[in-house]
Parts: structure tokens; sequence; C-alpha cells
């Protein structure tokens, strides 16, 4: 290989792992703490962003997730069934999830919006919560 084609290769792969350094982060606070989140990229969490700040009234849901919803519907973005503790996810078009615990749906699944650095524990508690979802700074 010529050492231009090294330098293009070498820009290249730089450019690959700069962009996914790059990943959006939101901090989502309570009354009971605060946790910061990495963005997955899909249609969905670009639809979120220009929507924060912005206050979810959130309630239980089967001892394993705060659930509420939007003030508008994000388009669809690829499911899956699986989630795990920290696991930021849309049930319906406007169905805002953040589950505290490891599990799974049914189908047609979950869209992805991103995972909580460090898990979502503060909310493992019963009750409803005001959250609040912001960038992170």
């Amino acid at each position: 290989m010529s050492l231009k084609a090294m330098q293009i290769a070498g820009v290249v792969t730089f450019g690959m792992i700069g962009t996914a350094m790059a990943q959006e982060r939101i901090t989502i606070s309570s009354e009971w703490g605060s946790i910061t989140a990495e963005l997955t990229e899909n249609a969905a969490t670009k639809a979120l962003i220009p929507m924060l700040p912005l206050t979810i009234d959130m309630s239980d849901h089967l001892r394993q997730e705060k659930t509420g919803n939007l003030p508008s519907p994000l388009p669809a973005a690829p499911r899956q069934r699986a989630f795990k503790n920290g696991t930021l996810g849309l049930w319906g078009p406007d169905h805002f999830v953040v589950y505290y615990r490891d599990g799974q749906v049914p189908q047609p699944g979950i869209v992805i919006l991103g995972q909580v650095k460090g898990g979502a524990s503060i909310f493992d508690r019963p009750g409803t919560v005001s959250i609040r979802v912001e960038r992170a700074k």
C-alpha cells in the first residue's frame, strides 16, 4: 500500500471514530436525582432532539419501567424486544419509557432511543414522577 493510500485510510478511520464519539447525550432529572444517557442514532431520536427541553409526567408500569407521553409522536425506527436497566425506549409513537430493570416486551417491541450511563435505578420505586429531559451540557 502506498503512503498516500495509508494516509487516506487513516483519515477515513479517524473520521469514523470521531463520528461515533460525537453521540448526542441527554440529561434526565427529577426530584429523585439526575442521570445522563447517550442517544441511539435513528429517526426517532433525530425528531426527539428538537423537542428538548421537555417535562414528562411518568407513571410506574409493571415495576420495571416509568412511562409517559411525549408532546407529539416520533417517527418509526427499528424495534427490539429485549431491554436492560437504563434503556430508553419508545413503545407507541409518543410513549416514552425509561426501564430500570432488565427484561423483554411483547411484539412488536420497542424503539431504542438510548442508554443511561450506569443504569436507571433511581426510578426503581413505586409512584409517579415528573422528569425533565434536556440536552446534556
